[in-house]
């Protein structure tokens, strides 16, 4: 049972590792983790627009 938990506990690192910007969501049913939701963000740098 322990080898479960350290698995789902490393895919959830792994999930936060590769991420620069956005989300790691994890739903539990029962006190079990049944699904871990990655949302990953690109950001744009803006560059102001000068008046003329």
């Amino acid at each position: 049972m322990g080898n479960h938990v350290e698995e789902k506990v490393q895919k959830i690192l792994d999930a936060l590792e590769g991420l620069e910007f956005g989300s790691v969501h994890i739903t539990v049913h029962d006190g079990v983790i049944t699904q871990i939701d990655t949302t990953e963000k690109t950001r744009f740098s803006l560059k102001k627009r000068q008046k003329a």
